[in-house]
C-alpha cells in the first residue's frame, strides 16, 4: 500500500475509532486522527504478527478491521494516559 493510501486509511480508522469510543479523549480531533494513523500502523503490525493479516490492500476488509482495532487500542491507551489531566479553557 502506498504512503498516501496508508495515511488516508489511518485518518478514517481514527475517525471511526473516535465514534466507537464513548466520552471524549484529550487532544481533540487532530490528535485523534494522528493517533488513528499510529493505531493503523499498530493494527497492521499486530495483525500480521498474530494472524498473518496486514495492511496490504486498502480495499480489503481485513485491512480496515485491523486498522480500526489498532486505532481503538491506541485511543484507549491515550485516554488512560490523559485521564487525569485538566483541560484549560481560554
Amino acid at each position: 500500500m502506498g504512503f498516501i493510501a496508508f495515511l488516508i486509511l489511518g485518518l478514517i480508522a481514527g475517525a471511526i475509532a473516535k465514534l466507537i469510543l464513548p466520552g471524549d479523549q484529550a487532544g481533540g480531533w487532530l490528535a485523534t486522527l494522528v493517533l488513528g494513523v499510529i493505531g493503523a500502523l499498530l493494527g497492521g503490525w499486530i495483525g500480521s504478527a498474530l494472524f498473518g493479516v496486514g495492511l496490504e490492500e486498502i480495499w480489503s476488509i481485513q485491512t480496515w478491521i485491523v486498522a480500526i482495532v489498532g486505532s481503538t487500542i491506541v485511543l484507549l491507551i491515550w485516554g488512560f494516559i490523559t485521564r487525569g489531566r485538566s483541560r484549560r479553557t481560554v
